[in-house]
């Protein structure tokens, strides 16, 4: 019989990672939501201060965080269909690691080509 890992209750598994991965997404997106609603908010109160700020996110800096921005959320709405069909779907729970592949690759399909597209207008200049 297997032991379990000291200090700890999880295994790793899919349900484990997807977890973390849901919440770090979830924390991320929440961040940038707060920063989008104060720059948003600048142009109320100064729009040459708010032009200035959209101008300092024209780099590719901010282009790479926008890929990660985006996966983040693919990730997290995926995520939370998985999650949804596991807690409402008899057989969710049963299915738990499907779901979870299905994610990945839905992850995948979408998130590829708004990459390559994204980075060719960031460092391509289109």
């Amino acid at each position: 019989m297997p032991s379990k890992p000291i200090g700890t209750l999880y295994r790793g598994h899919e349900g484990m990672w997807s977890w973390v991965a849901h919440r770090i997404t979830g924390v991320g997106i929440f961040f940038f939501l707060l920063v989008h609603v104060l720059d948003t908010a600048l142009v109320r109160v100064s729009p040459e201060a708010y032009n200035e700020v959209i101008g300092t996110y024209k780099n590719p800096i901010v282009g790479l965080m926008e890929v990660g921005l985006v996966g983040a959320i693919l990730f997290h709405a995926f995520n939370g269909i998985r999650l949804i069909l596991v807690d409402f779907w008899a057989k969710g729970p049963r299915n738990q690691r499907k779901l979870m592949i299905g994610v990945g690759v839905v992850w995948v399909v979408l998130f590829v080509p708004f990459v390559v597209r994204h980075l060719m207008h960031v460092f391509g200049g289109e």
